[in-house]
């Protein structure tokens, strides 16, 4: 494996050689056993919690992006949908009940995850909610350091740590 190629994986999963190449931080290859894995994009959710002219962001207590704002939602379950994910995260982290109903798509952009030295790549796809008042707890306190509501017209872009909610956020909530 040569210097400018991830340096996660030492050795096939399959036959333990070093012998591996990875191509394009998605396709490992072992030329020894010929194993392939490739390294597929994980999907997750954000949810955009919009009262009066006002978005929610939550501080993160956990890297990656430890002390960035973020939104909340997460990564999505085997064999779970991306609304009942959004559900079930918002749940687990500020302890709201929201339906699938309660959701409006917004869209979807790629980001990087870097995880335990782990580079994931992620598909994450954006849901907006109006909630009718801007009280809320944070349930999830190893995640969520603070919650902070920003006016559309004063969110700091550089504040935010991932790309992916920096893009969306630019192109479809900063005035």
């Amino acid at each position: 494996m040569s210097d400018n190629e991830a340096s996660f994986f030492k050795y096939c999963p399959n036959c333990s050689s070093q012998n591996l190449t990875y191509v394009n931080n998605f396709k490992l290859h072992c030329s020894d056993c010929d194993f392939v894995l490739y390294h597929n994009i994980a999907a997750a959710v954000a949810i955009i919690f919009t009262y009066e002219d006002k978005i929610l962001f939550t501080e993160r207590n956990v890297d990656p992006d430890k002390g960035k704002l973020d939104l909340p939602g997460g990564f999505i379950d085997p064999n779970e949908t991306a609304e009942a994910a959004a559900c079930r995260e918002i749940s687990e982290e500020l302890g709201l009940t929201i339906t699938s109903n309660d959701l409006t798509y917004i869209t979807t952009s790629p980001n990087n995850y870097l995880y335990r030295n782990v580079p994931y790549r992620t598909m994450d796809i954006f849901y907006e909610c109006e909630l009718k008042s801007d009280v809320i707890s944070i349930n999830a306190a190893d995640e969520i350091k603070s919650l902070i509501w920003i006016k559309r017209s004063e969110i700091d872009l550089n504040k935010i740590g991932f790309v992916s909610i920096r893009k969306v956020i630019g192109e479809h909530y900063v005035k």
